[in-house]
């Protein structure tokens, strides 16, 4: 057990933890919360100990193992991959030189009843424990799993580190935090530079884990489904929900209520004592009471409610120009860097109105064909957009092309117009810009900070085609709940890079999935994406292993074979009921039906049902198979 004990921290003078405490038992895997400055990253170093707090201690036990992924990279290493994720084995190899070295003492020891003796095999025997749960035994192996599971592949391995994005650098050290399999993992942000496919490689990893977990994210999708508590840094100390984000927020809000309830009834006992106050002081023979009165008022502690401002802000987009029905229509376009190709062949039409969500894993050009319709980038084939459009791009490097002399409110309030004049405040407090921080020069802040600066300037601007390159990545979970209903409410068309599956949910109408040089457009939410996705390749891996074992399962009679009937029966409705999905999603790719298509309710139903139907048959086909496995 690891225990937070009454830990205070001072920064200049201001209290940033005071008197905190809590527990983590083995096996709890902690969602740390709390507002932007609250100190979640600051209480992960200090349990690290890469900081002191100024008062209390982090108590652990004998060999307690930390592993610790930070926000940000301390080096670029010109090693391979696989070279530098192998890093990570140093603790084995120093452990197993500590193995050595004990069993040479043993070897020169020749009283075995004494007790230095039995104290250097209990000694002995407490590293071949570490040891084995380390997994050194399979190391190699795991490192593989892990870097291949967090998206790299084979013919990665081998290349030099220093020449991937910051994002794949930050897997390898996600990587090598995980492969010393510690007791606990200390996490900060870390589903920031994974696509949507390795964040759920990462959910099954940590749902695995054995050990504790302390994450902090504002992926509520992820939170919800790796953590089982939920702990908020409040005015310094820690308010403990036993589970996860979703039904903590619920919890909150009831707490929230009741100290709104407790407060209103505070407020009415003290104005009835003013009341009395001022009814008594004017009487001689009541002023010693009403004296009385007042030394009563002063001394109550008046209740506070741990209420967010920003949480009830509601920003809308301007109300954008018309454009034409057609926004964006791609035909046979094509993208290359030199030899490496990134896509071929896309087809597809983006109509006035729709918002849709480019995902895939990293490197399959999402971005790229975002660059290209808003021609940052030249392409082959035909990308054309339609009249009377207004395109607004956020991406990440945009945020280097704003001016540096002026403050963030200056640069806010000289493109505001009309209304948004008297919100410009509360606009820049909705990205996470309070306070004396509006007075900062753009040109002193962080990267993230101009990021989310670039999308307060795009609520200014009526456009009507929105294409957002990743936009939640440096807000908190408050900002991505503004910056989603301000595009749910948006009345133009919406193209959205993002591996968020929460904030993506219940926004966009099409799917447009990035894999191996194609993109291929799907009706519904991501999460209508997901459950197909899944089906798809949980039937596909439980088909391999059972083919596996085809020639040993034949053998059974009886029952098995009535079993392997009723299966081969559901395989030959899947692969029809496949072929027909297939068509109708060809059907939808194609520029010239897809117009017709996306408004024919008929058609939508059929479609949707028959993905229910498939869903359905899936199910029956594992059941039916782990039958005849058993």
């Amino acid at each position: 057990m690891l225990t937070i004990n009454s830990i205070s921290m001072e920064f200049g003078g201001k209290a940033l933890f005071d008197n905190l405490s809590f527990q983590i038992s083995a096996g709890e895997r902690i969602g740390l919360t709390g507002k932007n400055g609250a100190g979640k990253s600051t209480l992960l170093k200090i349990i690290l100990g890469s900081f002191r707090p100024t008062s209390g201690q982090i108590d652990t036990p004998k060999d307690y193992r930390m592993g610790y992924l930070a926000q940000d990279l301390d080096g670029v290493s010109s090693l391979s991959v696989l070279e530098e994720t192998k890093k990570a084995l140093k603790v084995i190899q120093d452990l197993e030189q500590e193995i050595n070295d004990i069993v040479q003492r043993l070897e020169t020891t020749t009283d075995f009843s004494s007790d230095a003796y039995m104290d250097i095999l209990d000694d002995l025997n407490d590293k071949q424990i570490q040891l084995d749960s380390m997994g050194a035994d399979h190391a190699e192996e795991r490192i593989e799993r892990v870097l291949k599971g967090l998206g790299f592949e084979s013919r990665d391995m081998t290349k030099p580190l220093n020449t991937f994005s910051g994002g794949w650098q930050m897997r390898v050290e996600l990587a090598k935090v995980l492969l010393v399999n510690p007791d606990i993992v200390l996490l900060d942000e870390p589903t920031n530079h994974l696509d949507i496919e390795s964040i759920l490689w990462l959910e099954g990893y940590l749902q695995e884990f054995g050990g504790s977990a302390i994450i902090i994210s504002h992926d509520r999708a992820f939170l919800d489904a790796v953590t089982n508590r939920t702990i908020e840094i409040v005015n310094g100390s820690a308010r403990d929900y036993k589970f996860a984000y979703s039904k903590y927020l619920e919890e909150r809000a009831s707490d929230v209520e009741r100290q709104r309830a407790a407060k209103k009834n505070q407020e009415r006992q003290i104005k009835q004592m003013e009341r009395n106050i001022e009814r008594f002081r004017a009487k001689a023979n009541k002023a010693k009471f009403a004296q009385g009165l007042i030394r009563k008022v002063d001394a109550i502690e008046r209740l506070e409610v741990d209420d967010d401002a920003i949480a009830t802000m509601k920003f809308r987009f301007p109300d954008p120009p018309r454009s034409g029905k057609v926004v964006v229509k791609a035909v046979d376009v094509a993208k290359s860097f030199g030899p490496n190709e990134v896509f071929r062949s896309v087809d597809f039409e983006i109509l006035r109105g729709e918002k849709v969500a480019f995902v895939g894993k990293n490197g399959m050009g999402k971005t790229t064909l975002s660059k290209c319709i808003a021609d940052q980038l030249d392409f082959e084939g035909d990308l054309t957009l339609g009249s009377n459009l207004s395109l607004g791009f956020f991406a990440q490097h945009q945020a280097e092309t704003i001016p540096g002399d002026k403050t963030v409110f200056e640069t806010v309030d000289d493109k505001a117009t009309g209304d948004m004049r008297t919100k410009v405040r509360g606009l820049l407090g909705a990205f996470l810009f309070q306070g004396d921080e509006v007075n900062k020069k753009v040109k002193v802040l962080s990267g993230g900070e101009r990021s989310r600066l670039v999308l307060a300037l795009l609520m200014l601007e009526p456009h009507n085609l929105l294409i957002l390159d990743e936009p939640t990545n440096h807000l908190d979970m408050q900002s991505k709940t503004i910056l989603k209903e301000a595009i749910q409410h948006f009345t133009g068309t919406v193209i959205i890079v993002s591996h968020d599956r929460d904030f993506l949910n219940g926004l966009t109408q099409r799917v447009f999935e990035f894999n191996h040089h194609t993109v291929k457009p799907h009706i519904g939410d991501i999460n209508d994406f997901l459950a197909l996705k899944k089906a798809e390749s949980m039937r596909k891996w439980e088909r391999v292993e059972k083919e596996s074992e085809r020639t040993v399962s034949m053998e059974k009679k009886g029952n098995d074979y009535a079993l392997r009937k009723s299966l081969a029966k559901i395989e030959r409705k899947i692969e029809k009921l496949e072929a027909k999905i297939n068509e109708m999603n060809q059907a939808l790719q194609d520029p010239a039906q897809y117009s017709q298509l996306q408004s024919d309710e008929a058609f939508l139903n059929r479609y949707n049902q028959k993905v229910k139907d498939l869903d359905k048959l899936n199910e029956e086909w594992a059941d039916l198979a782990d039958q005849i496995d058993d």
